[in-house]
């Protein structure tokens, strides 16, 4: 296990992140005294649960089409526009 000090990651920041990724964790002191680490990713990053949901389930579906639920809503940019407006 390697352990840099806090200069030495600011000044090789990228290099050292590489070596984690290859050679396991390294430490970072401040001090004298351990205050942080840079460790691998374990696990190959999954796939964030907004990309597989689906947008609209069945039931949902039935409710846009009888027209009981309108499509979309407030465009969160123009209500944060809108809102800007009014402090103004």
């Amino acid at each position: 296990m390697k352990t840099v000090t806090i200069r030495e990651l600011h000044s090789r920041t990228g290099q050292l992140v590489r070596e984690a990724s290859r050679h396991g964790e390294i430490r970072v002191s401040d001090s004298g005294r351990v205050i942080a680490k840079i460790v691998p990713e374990t696990e190959p990053a999954g796939v964030p649960y907004f990309a597989r949901r689906k947008y609209v389930s069945p039931a949902m579906k039935r409710l846009i089409e009888t027209g009981r639920l309108g499509r979309g809503g407030t465009d969160s940019t123009q209500a944060l526009s809108e809102d800007r407006e009014d402090r103004v």
